[in-house]
């Protein structure tokens, strides 16, 4: 199976043009907060629930602008050269690890503002929030970004010309990595629900820990494939680097958990 992209512009309103990466970051940003109202709403009944919304709005902004500064600060020689250019979203140029950062930044502030439990709303959104990145993925293959190195395999991601790296300019077929990590997301997904179901009530924090620990380990795997680092530290990709330290805060956060709640028991 060869995936192609039938190019970035969804449709042109008066000679604008309303790119599709847009409309899909919009669309998952959506459903992300819905789910994860829904499974807070679900494991929560008796809380104030509705407030959620209250605050939806605030997440989704500052996410995207934690995603966007993030991302301009892995390109610092072009943005201090162009600095009006970090507010130009229309672009491109967003890091999920920003936008996920920033985005428990603020859950945490609203959580301890409401009083809805930090680690409660932590978990629930760690749900919609993976599934959110299952979805936008799909983005990274409209504009034809975010491929892996060189391949011949069945499935294949066709590259076009300008879009390829100087050094991979004869190759035409990729490693369609977007969607290798939109399927382990998407499994993601389903492993969170499942501890949502077995830990909501017993030990608040762990969906959240363990979203950290599974998606750093997918990401980690993902760049090692990728050939288009925004940033390299010593030959290693600046992802890689934070998907480490992630991942150490989501396995520190689990053993946290795990040990207060034994001492608690005895």
């Amino acid at each position: 199976m060869v995936f192609k992209s039938p190019g970035d512009v969804l449709f042109n309103i008066c000679s604008m043009p309303v790119y599709t990466y847009g409309v899909i970051i919009a669309f998952s940003c959506f459903v992300g907060v819905l789910v994860s109202y829904a499974v807070y709403k679900h494991y929560n009944p008796d809380e104030q629930y509705e407030r959620v919304w209250d605050f939806a709005a605030w997440l989704l902004i500052f996410g995207i602008i934690g995603a966007r500064l993030y991302y301009c600060a892995l390109n610092p020689v072009y943005y201090s050269q162009n600095p009006l250019a970090v507010l130009n979203f229309r672009e491109g140029g967003l890091s999920i690890h920003g936008g996920i950062i920033f985005g428990i930044l603020v859950l945490i502030y609203f959580g301890i503002r409401y009083k809805l439990g930090v680690f409660k709303l932590l978990d629930a959104f760690a749900c919609g929030t993976v599934l959110a990145q299952s979805i936008g993925r799909w983005g990274n293959f409209f504009n034809s970004e975010a491929f892996g190195l060189p391949t011949e395999l069945p499935w294949k991601l066709y590259i076009p010309l300008q879009n390829r790296p100087p050094d991979y300019i004869g190759f035409s077929y990729f490693h369609p990595t977007f969607l290798y990590e939109s399927i382990l997301d998407i499994f993601i997904f389903f492993m969170l629900l499942y501890l949502m179901k077995y830990f909501a009530k017993r030990i608040n924090g762990v969906v959240f820990f363990s979203y950290l620990v599974m998606y750093s380990v997918v990401r980690f795997f993902i760049e090692g494939l990728r050939i288009d680092s925004a940033l390299n530290i010593s030959g290693v990709p600046i992802a890689r680097i934070i998907s480490l330290c992630l991942f150490a805060v989501g396995v520190c956060g689990l053993i946290f958990l795990f040990v207060k709640k034994e001492y608690r028991t005895r």
